[in-house]
């Protein structure tokens, strides 16, 4: 369990800080932006259910994971924000604002779960690298954590720095922005958060989404033109 913000049961109490306070490269205009993408990834992933289908809770958590780790990776490679890298293209997923490296999870950001504060070794190393051995050392990390509704959409997004395997929270602030839940559009009855009954207008600030392989074959399929509806049941 991590503490509040401000304390400390491993040593004297610390005042709360800043993003910023901890790297020059964690400004607030790029935590709003790499917030923005996980958004975007998570609400598609939402939009995309079909509890007809079989979709539960656990099949759209995994699918969001991959939605957004596709949203980060694809706006690295595609150079939209320069500052923005990925460390570890695997399944642990480390991106980097700067040189800084940074994981995201879904959950309460005011009790991360033992396996949040789990580092990875490329982690580790590129908070050696950036930092000193002494972070390396205390256990310093950067998580944004997700926070979702009983319907799995974004609630809130909040940047964290935390120390240690306790996970003793040195840094605890809600993006700004990313408070901002997308708006629901209610599906019609008997398709239940279909993908054709659900759709997510795109949040200004998170940038345009990007198309996933599959519907880049449906639109090639049909000669660039949406692939037609195909009728419930």
């Amino acid at each position: 369990m991590s503490d509040m913000p401000g304390s400390d049961k491993d040593g004297p109490r610390r005042p709360r800080r800043l993003p910023w306070d901890f790297h020059p490269s964690l400004t607030e205009e790029r935590l709003i932006a790499a917030a923005g993408l996980l958004v975007r990834g998570r609400e598609d992933a939402v939009s995309q259910a079909d509890y007809w289908a079989g979709d539960d809770a656990w099949s759209i958590g995994c699918r969001a994971y991959s939605f957004t780790k596709h949203q980060v990776r694809a706006a690295a490679e595609g150079g939209r924000y320069h500052w923005l890298k990925v460390l570890d293209h695997t399944h642990h997923f480390v991106f980097m604002i700067e040189d800084v490296p940074v994981r995201f999870y879904r959950g309460d950001a005011e009790e991360p779960s033992k396996r949040t504060l789990l580092r990875q070794q490329l982690e580790s190393n590129q908070i050696s690298m950036v930092f000193g051995r002494e972070f390396e050392e205390e256990g310093t990390m950067f998580r944004l954590a997700i926070e979702t509704d009983e319907e799995g959409h974004v609630s809130r997004v909040v940047f964290l720095a935390l120390r240690g395997e306790q996970g003793v929270t040195e840094c605890f602030w809600p993006v700004p922005l990313a408070q901002r839940a997308a708006a629901k559009v209610e599906a019609p009855r008997g398709r239940r958060n279909s993908a054709a009954a659900l759709q997510l207008p795109l949040l200004p600030w998170a940038g345009p989404a990007l198309p996933s392989s599959s519907q880049g074959k449906a639109s090639r399929r049909a000669g660039g033109r949406p692939a037609p509806s195909r009728k419930a049941g």
